[in-house]
């Protein structure tokens, strides 16, 4: 089955009006990458689509502690390319870069792309195969189904499928914190904080409360511009979704690790941050070894299934060579 229903469409010029407009059934169009794809599929049948391109919110604002606030309206091939991004964030540069074909990034913007959703197989067929995301009870089918490219990290009975956004990855490991507003006013969330497992309810992506919008995000200042390395492993080299990807930013100074930051992309339901491998990193040099505990540190904890068991020793092997790229090469 395809084709999309009919739905109500507004397209106002402020937030206020844009919150005003929203309801049960409503979602916020952007650039519509997704979106649109999962309406034609019947996967999303919103009653009012509310069209958000005239808003104010595609500029880049500095921060006063030396922070970017990036609207959630910038298009991804912007913020890929902003001077700014590119100097202080190289590793949301790479990520974006790394994501979807330039006519994609041409048109997705940053707020959207927090919001994409899974692109298992089996959550984008409707009427053929049972799917807990899509249809809250009716089961799993990738868990006894073809699940190559699914979790193997956070993964529930209920559900095994991965978040596909590198961005997220990037920012994740960034420490980005989202801007939303909504019915209750705005609040800031940890972009750590955004993202659930899917537990017994997969079907909830995002800690995101009905009816409130994402403004914008902002990247705190950090000192790992001069060491970072977005890693995406992939099928093919052009426009697919990762297997398995690491952001890896290191601060190094006097041949030993300042701070660390690593998250993994392709391996669970949400970016996967992992603290216990930048722990292992601080306070000692980069040497193989300490490479070698990190991406222990990683995989902790994974539980692959039939076909995908082959993502435990690549995401090991990815997370190595992310950090030893982002150092400048280790021994």
């Amino acid at each position: 089955m395809s084709g999309m229903q009919a739905f109500a469409y507004e397209r106002p010029s402020d937030v206020g009006a844009a919150l005003g407009a929203a309801g049960e059934g409503t979602r916020f169009l952007a650039g519509g990458t997704n979106l649109l794809d999962l309406m034609k599929m019947r996967v999303e049948m919103p009653v009012r689509i509310v069209d958000i391109r005239r808003l104010p919110l595609g500029e880049f604002r500095d921060t006063p502690g030396g922070g970017l606030v990036i609207g959630a309206l910038v298009r991804n091939s912007d913020c890929a390319g902003d001077a700014r991004v590119a100097s202080r964030y190289p590793l949301l540069s790479q990520a974006l870069l790394a994501g979807a074909s330039p006519q994609l990034r041409n048109m997705a913007t940053v707020g959207g792309n927090l919001l994409q959703r899974t692109r298992c197989a089996y959550f984008m067929d409707v009427g053929e195969h049972r799917c807990n995301k899509r249809e809250p009870g009716s089961g799993c089918a990738a868990r006894e189904g073809h699940h190559r490219n699914h979790a193997i990290l956070g993964a529930s009975e209920h559900c095994v499928a991965t978040h596909p956004s590198d961005m997220a990855v990037a920012m994740c490991a960034l420490e980005a914190i989202v801007h939303v507003r909504g019915p209750e006013g705005e609040r800031r969330i940890a972009l750590d904080d955004f993202y659930r497992l899917p537990g017994d309810t997969p079907e909830v992506d995002t800690t995101l409360q009905p009816g409130e919008l994402i403004l914008g995000v902002e990247l705190p200042p950090g000192p790992f511009a001069a060491h970072a390395h977005y890693l995406k492993v992939r099928e093919r080299t052009s426009f697919a979704f990762a297997i398995v990807s690491v952001a890896a930013a290191l601060d190094i100074g006097e041949g030993v690790v300042r701070a660390a930051r690593v998250a993994l992309g392709g391996v669970a339901h949400r970016p996967w941050r992992v603290r216990a491998a930048e722990e292992a990193l601080v306070g000692r040099p980069l040497e193989r070894e300490a490479l070698e505990r990190a991406a222990d540190a990683c995989i902790e904890g994974a539980r692959p299934l039939r076909e995908n068991g082959y993502k435990v020793p690549l995401a090991r092997a990815a997370v190595v060579r992310a950090l030893s790229t982002a150092a400048g090469g280790v021994a």
